[in-house]
């Protein structure tokens, strides 16, 4: 009975979130609508080991059998815990802001987000990238960016952004740098491993700054499709 009733509390969950994410979903094709393609300002972020990446779908041998397989091609070595990084980054169709990375041991709560992330990015933004035009700052639902006092520090410094009763939850497959841009980065920067945490950032800025703006703006116009393809599954997932 135990189990049934578990069963039955995480299908009703997911119809709650499959709905959530339809109807907000219809709400951001609205606002995407009235407000247009260059005035989205995407946000995400990553972290970055100094691992090389792999991709298990890319990274293929084409052998009849193991055995012809040499030995230091047959496995990806990983390393237990290793150096890491946070970074952050905002991408439009029309521009990116820097790579902020954020120091080692700090947690991102509501005060350390305001600090590192908004105060230095956002409200330079206006008279930077967008030229003194509005634009809609995206955020997803982490504890930090819908906490009250984020939600009316944006009221007063960026009232045109995505609340949090705005953005569909869970829906990594509907931010352009989850969905695109940061998998790009990461083969980019992560082409072979870092022997230590500068060389990978390094790394991570000279790439971020190499990606061509057609990519990023490919990435953001994939935005409205995916929110009709989210809002014809009925709030189902698209990838």
């Amino acid at each position: 009975m135990t189990c049934i009733c578990a069963l039955s509390r995480e299908r009703e969950s997911m119809t709650l979130v499959k709905a959530k994410r339809a109807s907000r979903s219809k709400g951001l094709l609205k606002r995407h609508a009235i407000h247009g393609l260059n005035s989205f300002l995407f946000s995400d972020e990553k972290l970055f080991t100094i691992e090389e990446a792999t991709n298990p779908q890319n990274d293929r041998i084409i052998s009849s059998s193991i055995s012809s397989i040499p030995e230091e091609l047959r496995y990806v070595s990983r390393i237990q815990k290793p150096h890491s990084v946070m970074v952050w980054a905002r991408i439009s169709s029309i521009g990116r802001t820097p790579l902020i990375f954020v120091p080692a041991g700090v947690k991102i709560d509501t005060r350390t987000y305001r600090e590192l992330i908004l105060e230095p990015v956002i409200q330079d933004l206006s008279k930077t990238m967008f030229s003194g035009k509005p634009f809609v700052f995206q955020q997803d639902g982490a504890p930090a960016h819908t906490s009250n006092a984020t939600q009316a520090w944006l009221r007063s410094n960026n009232p045109d952004f995505i609340q949090k009763e705005e953005w569909p939850p869970y829906s990594p497959d509907l931010n352009p740098m989850d969905y695109s841009i940061w998998s790009i980065l990461e083969t980019r920067a992560c082409l072979k491993s870092h022997t230590n945490i500068d060389s990978l950032k390094k790394s991570l800025c000279r790439e971020w700054e190499r990606i061509p703006q057609e990519i990023l703006r490919a990435a953001v116009e994939a935005f409205p499709k995916r929110l009709k393809a989210v809002i014809e599954r009925k709030g189902g997932y698209i990838e």
